[in-house]
């Protein structure tokens, strides 16, 4: 019937006509109706014509107005139907010799007939007139069954084919008329099937009613007539299974019609329709009271909404045994209902007696209240009349109605009322229940009454979700299984937070108490408890209905975990659907518990994860601000209220403390927040008021309570419900004496006289209720109402009370017992707890409804434990694809959003969990010392036992990829999960699965990349033969072991490599090392700080070293080797140190927050050198270097440590270092000038370089350092370090003295070829050549610098020109030609420079004594010309002019001519003993040319003169010749020939006596030689 119409083929004027034909054919058969007139068969009436006419009339639209004189009476019977009824009764012939005429049942179908002949349109016919003669059959008690249902079927078709549409004529009429009369269904019964066939179309003729648009044209007392019935049909046992199955199923979706359209109601219809929740609809015209164990289903009374048929009361032993009523209604006494018994008419309803009838509007929310509430009684656990089968079935009605009305229900007062108490006291009181059809129905409505109408069910859901939530979280431990770390395991809460601890031994053996059984207890659902496994998969999955509301967390957010006074829930439920979610609640539930949680859980993230990018929503919903207060709030409160039950005392000073107690001895404040908080301990609580010292507080404490309008008892109830009564007879005597004030104070009780006397009645009344509902008590002793009045006669001022006062209060506390908290959990503490919410409710504020971001941050701050937690687990234990792809976009949207939110604490949790999965943290790592590396074309792989594992293990595989992808742009989130990445970027690195640092990251470090361990074996796979049978797999094996080589890879080892390296490819980890420069500093702190907590930690005491400022030794070979038994090299370490060493240098904030931190680390590794292998400390220098170069100006760096620490290392390890730490020094200067300044002032600067100058690799750069320290503009060259810089130049030169050995083997090769020498190409000896140029240039600076020194001539001399001609001369000897000879004319141009001229005779004689005179010495020793043999010689020649000209300078200079002869005497002795060295002709002719020259200048100067002449100057004229005679003796009279003799003097002159004294004064520097020593010096000897 709520299909749409069918188009028919058929005339439907004819079609009716068949129809009526059908059903009085099938009146004929029966024996009642046998003997039907022929009119009735011809389709003519057999009545008058009058009336014919004015039936015509009505059926065809054109009848009269009232006062037409052919209208029908009003009587609906006319003289004649009295007489047909009455003939047909008794079986009499007609009047006047007519036949007996036909019952009017069939007439009326005939007059129908005899109407629709004229009739062209049957839209346009009259519908009452229509329907009238199948209504009357449908009435009637005299039909059968099958006439009955023709009829059914008949009316029926004129729906579906449209025939009876909107647009008929008096249709709200015909409706309300059609109503009545399947409502007030008879017929004769005959056999059970057909019967119910009736009723199967009466239920198919209603549904199609409502389901079409002509039913919103029935009115209230109609829909509540047709839902009575079918209500009737479903609760009724005799009818058959199918029956009422079918009626349930019509039921439903006529409910599922009505409560539609309450949505489509208007607002303010409803609203002024009934406005008060506690005052009932007018509907009781029309009230609904189903038959529910009755045997008849038909009602009893006519039908108000009029009717087409005439009544006659007829005895009840008239009534057919065999007649079938279809309802019944029952009456409240036990008196039989009277039957009637209905009597046919031939006319059908006049439409003027429409007028005479009260309009009937739509039906609207009085029939859609009445039925709602008829529903919901259905439900009543206690009600024995209510089957369980009845429960399941009016469950499944509310549910549907809930679907298409829940929120429509919410909006409507009265409606919300029997919602929010009725339907919820019953539901969860039915959630209790074993039965697991009543379960999953109340399950089922209560999730959809929650999913359309929370909003007016705060407390009810709260009630609701704590008594799932204690039922099903276990209270068992999480099984600990191999392979899964426990740590994982942490988070998820083994008991939720609403649970109660169970109650103390003394308590539960309180007198007062009554005991319950413990499965009562849990059905009554004051606690949790065991429940069968399909019960807890009930539970599971209303849960999981409410849990996939997107807003649905939200909201249990926001209403109670964030209000003081309501259950964490939300965290509560997310704990729940966490441990239920691990497999083992399998073992107490079923297998589809744990991923129905899991589903649940994961749609909760989702629903977080989707808001993400939403436009925050905070209008309507209250401030985050206040929200984040009431929470930290409700955590105090918590706090103190646990303290509280411990110690009353602590508890208060806690809170007080807190400031949630704003003055811990005002007794005011403190009872009104011992009275608001409902975390107290009932008993504690009533111990602690109750105490002597307490008397203020207890007083103020009762005062709280408005017992205004309250009698004794109520006043009482209310009191007791907020603590419980101590044991102690003092104890409660002072509760009563203090209530009894404050009663008698506010409420004035009438009856009582004085407070005496409400003392004394109160604590009998506490007496009565312990004596009457105390169960260890017999009846027979237990107190009547006269020992009862007889306790309290004469107290009342010395009267008696009035009776009927006490017997009042007798019966109250009799039938409902004054409930004591924490002692009672039956069916009157349930009442007691819901009367308590429902008045709690009236004072909640409304519930916050509505979908928004604004509070995911907090919520999921409270809740990310145990999700992660589960999701790690699952993780890790599960092994079907579909569960891997959930989880990991779970942990990939937890990491979204704890970025998002800035939760670290989250986000490094769900590293970690991941990080251990992995197994890529694992500590210690693998080893790698059987790394492989397998090499085919241009391309290699290392198989190593991490690849190996790790590419065997997709589940490893799936949360390393997880791992990265969350890791990617959300750095700056990490805080503490930053070791475990570490450690896998570690072990990454060391197996070559990621590359070292190029040059983007590690640019400013300007160092190569990290080499890395060389493998144990390298295996060429091109070259491999193609045998590869198992004989040849193992030879190779064989081999291998032979060989004490690791075994080549296998083929599966090799395939699980490259999903490993195919694994960190798709990481992309290069991509979030670059993200780590862009990192804030306060995460790039944490990293750095982690990384350098990473590094092995000092094994080495710190211990300065002082150390000589030009340390000496023996200088080790630039080839020479390394200790063979040095450390393992450790890669990892350095890829650690050198990203920490990256992030620190990466800009000056940076570098000024941690440079003191990777300072402190790298001096700590660097004093440890020892222990680290060569390659580490070269980049640990390299590190050290760089961040001095650019952290110098910081105030943790300290240069002159820096340098101290390197120069302190052995020769060694320094040597290894040697390149990289001068390429690090030469950065450092030529960084910044004040860097340079402080670094080449720095004794161990030259100390390092000293000992680096002849390292093979790392003397060009030392080298060049010099060069460029020297040659620095502005210069960096001091006096400081002046010295320095000298000597390592000549060290330079010195070391350039390995030259000679291939200058000889050049000679002879030259001399062979006869060709000229060539330079030595050498780089060590050109080096030398080359420092002394630098010598040059540093000579150039020693004026600047005696100038800068202030010193005395003599010092600055000694201090600056002595260290360049101590340095010249000893390379003046050098065996190297090139440098000896470059070193002799550099001494020349130094000594003949314009910054030597001096008038110091003591600078004049230091440059003789302690330069030329020294370096002809050592020229003569024959092992130092041996050096050189070839070249030697020509040195010597050099050094004898050298020394000539010297002199020669010196005599143009001479400030003191009176001590030239010493030194003049010196020079000869030197060259005789040149002259005598055997030298040869150049040497000699050298020395003769010289010395000519000397004694041509000195002659000029007049420092030789002839003592003829000038006796004064006899002295040297004598001794230079007694010197030159010794080796020249003819060169003194060639220069100066002899004058003539001249007579001899008669005595000696004075000068004469002095020159004899000269020799004794000369010198013993320089003693003469005696000849046969002279010759020794001769290359011969």
């Amino acid at each position: 019937m709520s299909s749409p119409s069918v188009a028919i083929a058929v005339d439907p004027v004819a079609l009716v006509t068949t129809e009526c034909i059908a059903v009085t054919s099938a009146m004929r058969k029966h024996a009642r109706w046998a003997h039907s007139s022929v009119a009735a068969i011809l389709g003519a009436s057999s009545t008058t014509a009058t009336t014919t006419t004015a039936t015509t009339a009505i059926a065809t639209g054109t009848g009269t107005g009232t006062g037409s004189a052919s209208r029908e009476p009003r009587s609906r019977v006319s003289k004649a139907d009295e007489d047909y009824s009455l003939a047909n009764r008794w079986g009499l012939r007609g009047k006047k010799g007519k036949s007996m005429q036909d019952n009017p049942l069939i007439s009326a179908f005939t007059r129908l007939r005899s109407d629709l002949k004229g009739c062209r349109d049957i839209h346009s016919f009259d519908t009452p007139a229509l329907l009238h003669p199948f209504l009357q059959v449908i009435r009637s008690s005299s039909t059968s069954a099958a006439i009955t249902s023709l009829a059914l079927v008949a009316i029926t078709k004129f729906f579906a084919y449209n025939i009876i549409s909107c647009d008929s004529p008096r249709l709200a009429r015909a409706m309300q008329l059609l109503s009545a009369a399947i409502t007030h269904c008879r017929f004769e019964a005959s056999d059970s099937a057909a019967d119910e066939i009736v009723l199967l179309r009466i239920l198919n003729l209603m549904e199609g009613m409502l389901s079409r648009p002509e039913g919103n044209l029935l009115g209230d007392e109609s829909v509540c007539e047709m839902m009575e019935t079918g209500l009737s049909m479903c609760c009724q046992g005799r009818l058959s299974e199918v029956l009422r199955r079918s009626a349930e199923m019509a039921m439903v979706n006529m409910c599922q019609v009505i409560f539609v359209r309450l949505a489509h109601l208007d607002t303010d219809q409803l609203s002024t329709v009934a406005v008060d929740k506690t005052t009932p609809l007018k509907s009781e015209g029309f009230k609904m009271d189903p038959s529910v164990d009755g045997d008849t289903v038909t009602s009893q009374h006519p039908s108000a909404l009029g009717e087409d048929t005439t009544e006659k009361d007829h005895g009840s032993s008239e009534r057919s045994s065999a007649e079938t009523p279809l309802s019944d209604r029952h009456s409240t006494t036990p008196a039989t209902p009277t039957t009637t018994t209905t009597i046919a008419v031939v006319a059908p309803p006049d439409p003027a007696d429409d007028d005479e009838l009260e309009d009937v509007q739509p039906y609207s929310l009085a029939s859609i209240r009445e039925l709602f509430r008829v529903l919901i009684d259905l439900l009543d656990p206690h009600n024995p009349q209510h089957t369980d089968t009845m429960r399941v079935m009016a469950l499944r009605i509310i549910d549907v109605a809930l679907e298409v009305a829940g929120p429509a229900i919410a909006r409507h007062p009265t409606l919300a009322a029997l919602a929010e108490d009725d339907l919820c006291r019953h539901l969860f009181q039915l959630v209790r229940s074993e039965n697991m059809a009543i379960l999953s129905g109340s399950l089922r409505v209560a999730g959809t009454l929650l999913l359309t109408a929370r909003s007016v069910l705060k407390l009810q859901q709260e009630l609701y979700l704590s008594y799932l939530v204690a039922c099903l979280h276990p209270r068992v431990d999480i099984p600990r299984e191999p392979g899964i770390d426990p740590a994982l395991y942490e988070g998820v809460p083994q008991a939720p937070k609403l649970v109660k601890p169970a109650p103390s031994a003394s308590q539960s053996n309180s007198g007062r108490n009554t005991p319950v059984p413990v499965k009562d207890r849990q059905k009554l659902g004051l606690e949790g408890g065991a429940r069968r496994p399909e019960a807890r998969e009930a539970m599971v999955e209303s849960l999981g209905l409410l849990a996939r509301i997107p807003s649905f967390m939200v909201e249990l957010f926001v209403n109670y975990d964030c209000d003081a006074d309501r259950a964490d829930l939300c965290e509560d439920l997310v704990g729940l659907l966490s441990r239920n979610a691990f497999p083992d609640s399998a073992t107490w539930s079923t297998t589809n518990v744990p991923p129905l949680c899991l589903d649940a859980l994961l749609s909760y993230v989702q629903f977080i994860y989707d808001r993400l990018e939403d436009e925050p929503r905070t209008e309507g919903f209250p401030d985050l601000a206040q929200l984040h207060a009431q929470r930290r709030t409700k955590k105090i409160i918590i706090q103190g209220a646990q303290k509280f039950n411990e110690n009353p005392k602590a508890g208060i000073a806690y809170l007080a403390a807190q400031g949630i107690i704003a003055d811990p001895n005002d007794p005011v404040l403190v009872a009104r927040f011992l009275k608001g908080t409902t975390r107290l301990s009932k008993r504690v609580l009533g111990d602690y008021l109750t105490k002597r010292a307490n008397g203020a507080l207890l007083n103020a404490f009762i005062d709280l309570f408005d017992f205004s309008g309250q009698t004794v008892v109520e006043a009482l109830r209310d009191m007791l419900g907020a603590f419980r009564l101590p044991g102690e007879a003092p104890l409660i005597e002072r509760i009563v004496t203090t209530f009894s004030e404050k009663f008698l104070e506010k409420a004035h009780p009438p009856g009582v006289a004085d407070r005496d006397a409400l003392f004394v009645l109160t604590y009998a009344t506490i007496m009565l209720n312990t004596d009457a509902h105390n169960p260890n008590i017999k009846e027979q002793n237990r107190m009547a109402y006269t020992d009862f009045a007889r306790n309290l006669r004469g107290v009342n001022a010395g009267s008696d009370f009035a009776t009927e006062f006490l017997q009042e209060i007798y019966d109250s506390i009799k039938q409902n017992e004054i409930i004591l908290p924490d002692e009672h959990e039956n069916k009157h503490a349930f009442d007691y707890a819901w009367k308590e919410l429902l008045i709690k409710a009236s004072s909640t504020g409304p519930l916050v409804v509505g979908d928004t971001n604004v509070f995911d941050a907090e919520m999921f701050e409270a809740t990310w434990r145990p999700v992660v937690a589960t999701l790690a687990y699952v993780f890790m234990s599960a092994s079907d694809d579909a569960v891997y792809s959930r989880v990991v976009m779970g942990f990939d949207q937890c990491a979204q959003i704890a970025a998002r939110y800035g939760l670290t604490d989250a986000f490094d949790r769900i590293l970690f969990c991941l990080a251990s999965i992995s197994t890529l943290a694992a500590d210690p790592p693998p080893s790698t010392a059987l790394n492989t590396e397998v090499q085919a074309g241009q391309k290699s792989v290392m198989v190593s036992e991490l690849a190996v594992k790790f590419g065997r293990d997709f589940r490893a595989q799936l949360a390393t990829v997880v791992l990265f992808r969350v890791l990617a742009g959300n750095e700056s989130v990490v805080r503490q999960s930053w070791p475990s990445i570490i450690r896998i970027l570690h072990n990454f690195f060391v197996n070559s699965l990621i590359a070292p640092f190029d040059s983007t990251l590690n640019g400013a470090l300007d160092l190569p990349p990290i080499p890395l361990q060389p493998p144990s074996q390298v295996v060429d796979r091109d070259v491999r033969h193609t045998d590869t049978g198992l004989l040849s797999a193992f030879t190779s094996y064989l081999s291998s072991y032979a060989a004490d080589e690791p075994p080549e890879p296998s083929d599966e080892e090799l395939d699980n490599t490259l999903c490993t390296v195919d694994c960190v490819t798709a990481c992309s980890i290069d991509v979030i090392l670059e993200n780590l420069k862009s990192l804030p500093l306060s995460s790039i702190k944490s990293l750095v700080d982690i990384l350098l907590a990473q590094l092995p930690e000092e094994s080495t005491p710190a211990v300065i070293v002082v150390k000589t400022e030009r340390p000496t030794g023996s200088p080790r070979p630039s080839n020479g080797k390394i200790n063979s038994h040095r450390p393992t090299y450790d890669p990892g370490m350095l890829y650690i140190l050198e990203l920490a060493t990256i992030l620190t240098l990466r800009d000056r904030e940076t570098l000024e927050a941690l440079g003191e931190s990777l300072l402190t680390s790298l001096q700590t590794l660097v004093r440890g050198a020892r222990s680290l292998h060569s390659l580490s400390v070269s980049r640990l220098l390299s590190y050290l270097l760089n961040l001095l170069r650019l952290s110098y100006d910081l105030p943790f760096m300290r240069v002159p440590v820096i340098l101290h620490t390197i120069s302190s290392l052995d020769q060694d390890t320094l040597d290894s270092a040697a390149v990289p730490i001068v390429a690090g020094l030469t950065r450092c200067i030529k960084a910044a000038t004040p860097l340079g300044n402080e670094i080449t002032v720095s004794p161990d600067l030259w100390s390092i370089l000293q000992r680096l100058h002849r390292h093979a690799d790392a003397a060009p750069l030392v080298f060049e350092l010099l060069q460029g320290i020297v040659n620095s503009t502005p210069p960096i060259v001091t006096g400081d370090n002046y010295e320095s810089a000298v000597g390592l130049a000549s060290d330079f030169m010195s070391a350039g003295s390995v030259g000679a050995v291939e200058q000889r083997q050049r000679d002879a090769h030259d001399r062979r070829r006869g060709k000229n020498a060539q330079p030595s190409e050498n780089p060590i000896v050109t080096r030398g050549v080359e420092a002394i140029s630098v010598i040059q240039v540093l000579s150039r600076r020693v004026p600047v610098l005696i100038k800068q020194s202030h010193l005395e001539e003599t010092e600055a001399w000694a201090a600056y020109w002595s260290p360049i001609f101590q340095s010249l001369t000893t390379q003046c000897i050098n065996p190297c030609r090139e440098i000896r000879h470059s070193a002799v004319s550099m001494l020349q141009r130094s000594l003949l420079s314009v910054e030597l001229l001096s008038s110091d005779e003591r600078e004049w004689t230091a440059i003789f004594d302690e330069v030329l005179f020294p370096l002809i010495l050592r020229l003569l020793k024959p092992e130092v010309f041996h050096s050189d043999p070839a070249g030697m010689g020509q040195t010597r020649v050099e050094v004898a002019i050298l020394l000539c000209k010297i002199f020669l300078r010196y005599l143009d200079q001479l400030p003191n001519r009176d001590g030239m002869l010493p030194l003049w005497l010196k020079i000869l002795d030197i060259l005789d003993r040149m002259m005598n060295s055997g030298q040869g002709d150049s040497l000699e002719e050298a020395i003769l040319e010289s010395l000519k020259n000397i004694l041509l200048v000195m002659a000029d100067g007049g420092y030789l003169v002839d003592p003829t002449k000038d006796p004064a100057k006899e002295t040297v004229w004598v001794e230079t010749r007694k010197r030159l005679d010794r080796f020249l003796p003819r060169l003194f009279d060639e220069v100066f020939p002899p004058a003539p003799p001249a007579p001899e003097p008669a005595q000696q002159s004075p000068e004469e006596n002095i020159s004899e004294k000269i020799p004794e004064e000369v010198p013993e520097e320089v003693p003469e030689v005696p000849e046969e020593n002279r010759r020794s010096e001769s290359p011969e000897a």
